[in-house]
């Protein structure tokens, strides 16, 4: 299929057909949408090899940028685009998974390179848009089951959340429990998987009331942790399933006078560079976001160049490591 088919069949000339393409406003509302309709249903894809009009940008949109967790997603795509001449557009979704079509109609305005999304997914109507234009996308730790086609780099989230039971268990904690992220979100529930896998191995019971919901920020730590720490019989270990929520789980243990890791011992994921200097220093999960996002830019250039790699899915690995937030619990 080509532009001149579509410009035939939908009764426009050429220069029309490749204004809606290069998201000109100049098209009135009924022709872009009846050229858009066709474009889908055709699968008009635009080959952009070198020189094709390509902007030297890439789009990077995240669901919410409010968190040093961002900040190293940002760093590591923007390390990539430097050395390869390219600058980075950032843009926020306003906490929804799907970003807005204004986001997609900038993109497509700007004739992007690619674009990378972070906890974020494409509506199907939106996913066509840029893969008609030629603009690739990956998504960063993506929020349901990405399937085989859409390129998405993950971390070890299952792995990261056995790990981190573990090594709560191996220091002789039996009551432990979790604060994990968003229930709709896959890494938190990979996590909080890994988490009952390390329990049913050791022979431990899966107490409801001692798996939680948060919001991966400290506000859903804190809150959550409070709950825990009140219980009749509150757990020794807690496994937060970010270092931003076990952050917020150090402030509730403040307020009621648990001390950590003599009355509590705590377990973090992300490993950003607080977690070192908070007191006491946090053992976490350390998942290698600027590296993530380092794949991600990497693959979406590899597919700006039209080249197939061999595998369209990366999960690299989680390391725990351990710091002095966690120790033997004390005789009761």
């Amino acid at each position: 299929m080509t532009i001149s088919k579509i410009a035939e069949i939908a009764g426009v000339s050429v220069p029309t057909v490749s204004k809606v393409l290069n998201g000109r406003s100049d098209v009135a509302p009924q022709t872009r949408s009846r050229v858009e309709e066709l474009i889908s249903q055709h699968g008009y894809r635009r080959r952009r090899g070198p020189g094709s009009g390509r902007s030297a940008t890439i789009d990077l949109v995240f669901h919410e940028l409010d968190s040093a967790w961002a900040v190293e997603v940002i760093r590591g795509v923007e390390r990539v685009a430097r050395a390869e001449g390219l600058s980075v557009v950032l843009a926020e979704s306003g906490g929804e998974q799907t970003p807005g079509d204004a986001w997609v109609d900038a993109v497509v305005a700007r004739q992007s390179t690619a674009a990378i999304l972070v906890l974020s997914k494409l509506a199907p109507a939106q996913k066509e848009r840029l893969d008609a234009r030629g603009i690739p996308f990956v998504v960063v730790d993506p929020t349901g089951d990405p399937g085989e086609d859409l390129p998405s780099i993950g971390a070890t989230n299952w792995n990261g959340g056995l790990a981190a039971t573990r090594h709560l268990i191996s220091l002789g904690h039996e009551r432990i429990a979790v604060i994990g992220g968003p229930k709709n979100i896959l890494c938190s529930r990979a996590r909080i998987d890994g988490y009952r896998s390390a329990l049913d191995a050791a022979g431990l019971p899966d107490d409801p009331a001692l798996v939680r919901t948060g919001d991966f920020h400290v506000e859903g730590g804190r809150d959550e942790g409070r709950r825990l720490l009140l219980l009749d019989d509150p757990p020794t270990g807690i496994f937060a399933g970010s270092d931003l929520q076990a952050m917020g789980l150090y402030e509730a243990a403040r307020e009621l006078g648990v001390r950590i890791p003599d009355d509590l011992s705590v377990v973090g994921f992300d490993d950003l560079p607080v977690a070192r200097w908070v007191g006491p220093p946090l053992t976490t999960v350390r998942q290698p976001l600027t590296e993530m996002a380092e794949e991600a830019t990497r693959l979406a250039l590899i597919l700006s160049r039209e080249e197939r790699p061999g595998n369209l899915r990366l999960d690299l690995a989680t390391d725990l490591i351990v710091r002095q937030s966690t120790a033997p619990p004390r005789p009761r």
